[in-house]
Protein backbone atom coordinates (compact mmCIF):
# COMPACT_ATOMS: atom_id res chain seq x y z
CA UNK A 1 0.00 0.00 0.00
CA UNK A 2 1.52 3.14 1.51
CA UNK A 3 5.24 3.51 0.18
CA UNK A 4 6.68 4.96 3.85
CA UNK A 5 5.35 4.80 7.20
CA UNK A 6 3.19 7.99 6.91
CA UNK A 7 0.83 7.82 10.56
CA UNK A 8 -2.05 9.77 10.72
CA UNK A 9 -2.96 10.31 14.98
CA UNK A 10 -6.37 12.21 15.25
CA UNK A 11 -6.92 12.96 18.88
CA UNK A 12 -10.35 13.26 20.92
CA UNK A 13 -12.63 13.56 17.66
CA UNK A 14 -15.67 13.71 19.60
CA UNK A 15 -18.76 14.50 19.37
CA UNK A 16 -18.88 16.45 22.58
CA UNK A 17 -15.96 18.76 21.32
CA UNK A 18 -17.32 19.62 18.17
CA UNK A 19 -19.48 22.94 17.73
CA UNK A 20 -21.95 20.28 15.46
CA UNK A 21 -24.98 21.51 13.21
CA UNK A 22 -28.56 20.30 13.46
CA UNK A 23 -28.13 17.94 10.77
CA UNK A 24 -25.30 15.97 13.00
CA UNK A 25 -27.28 16.05 16.23
CA UNK A 26 -29.89 13.14 16.76
CA UNK A 27 -33.00 13.99 18.79
CA UNK A 28 -33.31 12.70 22.00
CA UNK A 29 -36.40 11.23 23.84
CA UNK A 30 -38.15 14.12 24.62
CA UNK A 31 -37.84 15.69 21.10
CA UNK A 32 -34.58 18.09 21.38
CA UNK A 33 -31.78 17.94 19.62
CA UNK A 34 -28.59 16.34 21.57
CA UNK A 35 -25.95 18.66 22.12
CA UNK A 36 -22.22 18.90 22.54
CA UNK A 37 -21.52 19.68 26.09
CA UNK A 38 -18.31 20.92 25.37
CA UNK A 39 -18.07 22.53 22.06
CA UNK A 40 -15.13 23.31 20.37
CA UNK A 41 -15.87 26.27 17.51
CA UNK A 42 -14.03 25.62 14.58
CA UNK A 43 -13.75 21.37 15.47
CA UNK A 44 -16.69 20.50 13.01
CA UNK A 45 -14.91 22.02 10.08
CA UNK A 46 -11.04 20.95 11.38
CA UNK A 47 -12.76 16.97 11.37
CA UNK A 48 -14.56 17.29 8.00
CA UNK A 49 -11.06 18.28 6.67
CA UNK A 50 -9.42 15.45 8.23
CA UNK A 51 -12.26 13.10 6.43
CA UNK A 52 -11.46 14.71 3.31
CA UNK A 53 -7.72 13.74 4.12
CA UNK A 54 -8.14 9.94 4.39
CA UNK A 55 -11.02 10.18 2.05
CA UNK A 56 -8.47 11.65 -0.95
CA UNK A 57 -5.02 10.48 0.24
CA UNK A 58 -5.79 7.05 2.34
CA UNK A 59 -4.03 4.97 0.21
CA UNK A 60 -0.70 6.77 1.12
CA UNK A 61 -1.38 6.01 4.73
CA UNK A 62 -0.03 3.14 6.79
CA UNK A 63 -1.59 3.57 10.17
CA UNK A 64 -4.64 5.34 11.92
CA UNK A 65 -4.20 5.76 15.53
CA UNK A 66 -7.80 7.63 17.47
CA UNK A 67 -7.51 8.81 20.62
CA UNK A 68 -11.08 8.67 23.11
CA UNK A 69 -11.79 10.90 26.00
CA UNK A 70 -13.42 8.35 28.20
CA UNK A 71 -14.79 9.59 31.36
CA UNK A 72 -16.82 8.57 34.64
CA UNK A 73 -19.08 10.72 35.46
CA UNK A 74 -18.11 11.60 38.94
CA UNK A 75 -14.74 12.58 37.82
CA UNK A 76 -12.22 14.83 39.56
CA UNK A 77 -12.55 16.93 36.52
CA UNK A 78 -16.62 17.35 36.47
CA UNK A 79 -19.10 19.54 38.66
CA UNK A 80 -20.11 16.83 40.45
CA UNK A 81 -17.21 15.91 41.93
CA UNK A 82 -17.30 18.97 43.99
CA UNK A 83 -18.86 21.75 45.92
CA UNK A 84 -17.92 24.83 47.34
CA UNK A 85 -17.80 25.63 50.91
CA UNK A 86 -21.15 26.28 51.33
CA UNK A 87 -21.99 23.01 50.38
CA UNK A 88 -23.06 24.71 47.13
CA UNK A 89 -22.52 23.70 43.35
CA UNK A 90 -19.90 24.06 41.64
CA UNK A 91 -20.00 25.19 38.56
CA UNK A 92 -18.17 24.37 34.86
CA UNK A 93 -14.75 26.46 34.05
CA UNK A 94 -13.99 26.79 37.36
CA UNK A 95 -10.39 26.65 38.63
CA UNK A 96 -9.31 25.11 41.54
CA UNK A 97 -6.15 24.77 42.88
CA UNK A 98 -5.12 23.51 46.46
CA UNK A 99 -4.93 27.09 48.08
CA UNK A 100 -8.47 27.46 47.12
CA UNK A 101 -9.32 23.49 48.77
CA UNK A 102 -6.74 24.51 51.89
CA UNK A 103 -8.48 28.03 52.57
CA UNK A 104 -12.33 25.69 52.09
CA UNK A 105 -13.58 27.68 49.39
CA UNK A 106 -14.14 23.80 47.30
CA UNK A 107 -13.71 20.54 48.65
CA UNK A 108 -14.66 17.37 47.45
CA UNK A 109 -17.93 15.87 47.62
CA UNK A 110 -16.87 13.14 49.20
CA UNK A 111 -14.90 14.60 52.59
CA UNK A 112 -12.77 11.26 53.02
CA UNK A 113 -11.12 12.24 49.77
CA UNK A 114 -9.67 15.17 50.93
CA UNK A 115 -5.89 13.95 51.48
CA UNK A 116 -6.03 12.36 47.99
CA UNK A 117 -7.36 15.20 46.61
CA UNK A 118 -5.02 17.69 47.89
CA UNK A 119 -1.88 15.00 47.12
CA UNK A 120 -3.21 15.41 43.32
CA UNK A 121 -3.53 19.47 43.09
CA UNK A 122 -0.02 19.46 44.51
CA UNK A 123 1.53 17.08 42.04
CA UNK A 124 -0.56 18.89 39.25
CA UNK A 125 0.74 22.54 40.31
CA UNK A 126 4.03 21.36 40.68
CA UNK A 127 4.38 20.07 37.07
CA UNK A 128 3.24 23.68 36.08
CA UNK A 129 1.43 22.21 32.79
CA UNK A 130 -1.84 23.11 33.83
CA UNK A 131 -4.44 24.82 36.58
CA UNK A 132 -7.09 21.74 37.37
CA UNK A 133 -10.42 22.92 35.71
CA UNK A 134 -13.83 21.88 36.27
CA UNK A 135 -15.39 21.07 32.70
CA UNK A 136 -18.79 20.59 31.55
CA UNK A 137 -19.56 16.75 32.62
CA UNK A 138 -18.02 15.54 28.82
CA UNK A 139 -17.03 12.57 27.40
CA UNK A 140 -19.24 10.12 29.51
CA UNK A 141 -18.31 6.31 28.81
CA UNK A 142 -20.95 4.89 26.94
CA UNK A 143 -22.71 8.34 25.70
CA UNK A 144 -23.55 10.42 22.46
CA UNK A 145 -21.13 12.78 23.12
CA UNK A 146 -17.93 10.36 23.61
CA UNK A 147 -18.66 9.62 20.10
CA UNK A 148 -16.50 9.99 17.59
CA UNK A 149 -17.51 12.58 14.83
CA UNK A 150 -19.81 10.81 12.10
CA UNK A 151 -17.92 11.97 8.98
CA UNK A 152 -14.62 10.86 10.68
CA UNK A 153 -15.89 7.88 11.50
CA UNK A 154 -17.30 7.28 7.55
CA UNK A 155 -13.99 8.10 6.21
CA UNK A 156 -11.78 5.52 8.43
CA UNK A 157 -14.13 2.72 8.30
CA UNK A 158 -14.06 2.90 4.51
CA UNK A 159 -10.30 3.14 5.15
CA UNK A 160 -10.57 -0.20 6.69
CA UNK A 161 -12.71 -1.79 4.62
CA UNK A 162 -10.37 -0.80 1.33
CA UNK A 163 -7.07 -1.97 3.03
CA UNK A 164 -7.67 -4.15 5.57
CA UNK A 165 -5.73 -2.43 7.78
CA UNK A 166 -7.96 -1.12 11.78
CA UNK A 167 -8.05 2.24 12.92
CA UNK A 168 -6.33 1.77 16.47
CA UNK A 169 -8.25 3.11 19.30
CA UNK A 170 -6.77 5.14 22.17
CA UNK A 171 -9.44 5.73 25.37
CA UNK A 172 -7.77 7.80 28.10
CA UNK A 173 -9.69 9.15 30.86
CA UNK A 174 -11.67 6.48 33.12
CA UNK A 175 -10.14 7.12 36.12
CA UNK A 176 -11.75 9.66 38.23
CA UNK A 177 -9.03 10.60 40.07
CA UNK A 178 -6.57 12.49 37.57
CA UNK A 179 -6.84 14.79 34.38
CA UNK A 180 -5.79 12.79 31.32
CA UNK A 181 -5.37 15.11 28.40
CA UNK A 182 -2.73 13.44 27.05
CA UNK A 183 -3.05 10.04 24.85
CA UNK A 184 0.44 9.26 26.47
CA UNK A 185 -0.22 9.83 29.86
CA UNK A 186 -2.32 11.12 32.53
CA UNK A 187 -1.20 14.49 33.72
CA UNK A 188 -0.44 12.95 37.56
CA UNK A 189 0.04 9.35 36.77
CA UNK A 190 -1.29 6.83 39.68
CA UNK A 191 0.84 4.50 40.25
CA UNK A 192 -1.97 2.05 41.32
CA UNK A 193 -3.29 2.62 37.59
CA UNK A 194 -1.18 1.67 34.45
CA UNK A 195 -3.68 3.24 31.71
CA UNK A 196 -2.46 6.90 33.32
CA UNK A 197 1.31 5.85 32.98
CA UNK A 198 3.38 6.22 29.67
CA UNK A 199 1.88 4.59 27.13
CA UNK A 200 5.44 2.83 25.67
CA UNK A 201 3.71 1.25 23.12
CA UNK A 202 2.09 3.66 21.26
CA UNK A 203 5.38 5.79 21.25
CA UNK A 204 7.23 2.87 19.86
CA UNK A 205 4.84 3.03 17.37
CA UNK A 206 5.39 6.65 16.27
CA UNK A 207 8.74 6.62 16.73
CA UNK A 208 8.72 3.51 13.67
CA UNK A 209 6.83 5.61 11.53
CA UNK A 210 8.57 7.84 8.89
CA UNK A 211 6.15 10.52 9.25
CA UNK A 212 3.66 11.21 11.99
CA UNK A 213 0.20 14.02 11.53
CA UNK A 214 -1.12 14.94 14.45
CA UNK A 215 -4.69 16.46 14.57
CA UNK A 216 -7.81 16.81 16.59
CA UNK A 217 -9.33 18.37 19.33
CA UNK A 218 -9.08 20.65 21.13
CA UNK A 219 -5.66 22.28 20.11
CA UNK A 220 -5.34 24.19 23.56
CA UNK A 221 -5.91 21.06 25.29
CA UNK A 222 -5.13 17.34 24.23
CA UNK A 223 -3.87 17.66 21.14
CA UNK A 224 -1.47 20.37 23.07
CA UNK A 225 -0.85 17.42 25.75
CA UNK A 226 -0.37 14.87 23.55
CA UNK A 227 2.15 16.26 21.36
CA UNK A 228 4.16 17.56 24.20
CA UNK A 229 4.59 14.52 25.19
CA UNK A 230 5.36 12.54 21.72
CA UNK A 231 7.84 15.38 20.94
CA UNK A 232 9.29 14.77 24.40
CA UNK A 233 9.89 11.38 23.59
CA UNK A 234 11.36 12.03 20.34
CA UNK A 235 15.19 13.24 19.69
CA UNK A 236 15.78 16.35 18.41
CA UNK A 237 17.16 15.16 15.22
CA UNK A 238 13.92 12.75 14.59
CA UNK A 239 11.24 16.15 15.58
CA UNK A 240 10.98 16.80 11.72
CA UNK A 241 9.05 13.83 11.23
CA UNK A 242 6.14 15.30 13.56
CA UNK A 243 3.29 17.20 11.26
CA UNK A 244 0.80 19.72 13.25
CA UNK A 245 -2.23 20.29 10.57
CA UNK A 246 -3.12 23.29 11.93
CA UNK A 247 -6.01 23.94 9.65
CA UNK A 248 -7.33 20.26 11.93
CA UNK A 249 -7.40 21.21 14.89
CA UNK A 250 -9.05 24.26 17.08
CA UNK A 251 -8.92 26.01 20.59
CA UNK A 252 -11.17 25.93 23.52
CA UNK A 253 -12.70 28.91 23.52
CA UNK A 254 -11.18 31.42 25.33
CA UNK A 255 -7.70 29.56 24.97
CA UNK A 256 -6.75 30.93 21.76
CA UNK A 257 -3.73 31.88 23.14
CA UNK A 258 -2.81 28.47 24.90
CA UNK A 259 -2.90 27.05 21.20
CA UNK A 260 -0.96 29.71 19.49
CA UNK A 261 1.51 29.58 22.05
CA UNK A 262 1.82 25.65 21.93
CA UNK A 263 2.72 25.62 18.11
CA UNK A 264 4.52 28.00 18.34
CA UNK A 265 6.77 26.32 20.77
CA UNK A 266 6.64 23.07 19.16
CA UNK A 267 7.99 24.69 15.42
CA UNK A 268 10.54 26.06 17.66
CA UNK A 269 11.49 22.68 19.18
CA UNK A 270 12.07 21.03 15.92
CA UNK A 271 8.27 19.93 14.78
CA UNK A 272 7.10 20.89 11.27
CA UNK A 273 3.61 22.65 10.98
CA UNK A 274 1.28 21.96 7.24
CA UNK A 275 -2.40 22.49 6.58
CA UNK A 276 -4.37 19.50 5.19
CA UNK A 277 -4.47 21.12 1.80
CA UNK A 278 -0.80 20.87 1.50
CA UNK A 279 -0.31 17.59 3.41
CA UNK A 280 -2.75 15.39 0.71
CA UNK A 281 0.45 15.79 -2.40
CA UNK A 282 2.36 13.98 -0.06
CA UNK A 283 0.26 11.61 1.17
CA UNK A 284 -1.04 10.70 -2.39
CA UNK A 285 2.41 10.49 -3.63
CA UNK A 286 3.28 7.91 -1.24
CA UNK A 287 0.68 5.82 -2.41
CA UNK A 288 1.75 2.32 -4.75
CA UNK A 289 0.48 2.45 -8.13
Amino acid sequence: MAKQRIHLVIIDPQNDFCDLPETHRPMASDGSRLTPSLSVPGAHADLQRVAGLIERGGAGLSAITVTLDAHQRLDIAHPGFWRQGDGSPVGAFTPITAADVRAGRYRPRDAAAMQRVLAYLDALEAAARYTHMVWPVHCEIGSWGQAVHADLRRAYNAWEEAYGIGVAKVLKGDNPWTEHFSAIQAEVPQADDAGTQANRALLDELRAADLVLLCGEAGSHCVKATTEHIAADFPAAERGKLVLLTDCMSPVGGFEAQQGAFIDAMRASGLRTATAAEMLPVMQANATT
